[in-house]
């Protein structure tokens, strides 16, 4: 379970477990106090107290989109997450573990990215200089007259 800050797209609060309950629903929320929560229609959330928070439904992923694309990132890097995978952990600790440190060096990574972005500009600097190659151009050759290589 996870809830993600829509704007950084960093997980504030997240669980590994069997099942989700109401009470490890409602500890996650007091972990990740916010001015608004949005959820799909699961019946669990529309009891759980969200203080002076506002709480909304939806029915379509117009607000959800940043947990769910939260979730995939996690199966993505962590193979023991993936569907159908060989890849499993032995202990639910040690699959705790492992989700705790991917979730510390993506939330670093997601708020670098927000202090730092690559603008347009420094990409096209980055061409001139010679950075980044385009695919299109052949490799200079390192002494003249030598072909193949």
């Amino acid at each position: 379970m996870t809830i993600v800050d829509r704007a950084t797209r960093c997980f504030l609060s997240w669980r590994v477990v069997h099942e989700r309950t109401a009470e490890i629903a409602q500890a996650m929320v007091y972990e990740a106090p916010a001015q608004r929560y949005y959820s799909d229609c699961f019946g669990m959330y529309f009891n759980l107290h969200y203080g002076i928070s506002h709480y909304l439904a939806m029915r379509d992923k117009s607000e959800t989109y940043s947990v769910e694309a939260g979730n995939p990132e996690l199966r993505h890097y962590l193979a023991r997450l993936v569907r159908r995978s060989r890849c499993f952990s032995r202990s639910i600790e040690a699959l705790r573990r492992h989700v705790k440190l991917f979730i510390y060096a993506w939330n670093r990574r997601q708020l670098h990215r927000r202090l730092f972005p690559i603008t347009r500009l420094m990409l096209s600097n980055s061409f001139e200089h010679g950075f980044i190659h385009s695919t299109n151009q052949q490799s200079p050759r390192i002494f003249p007259g030598l072909v193949g290589h």
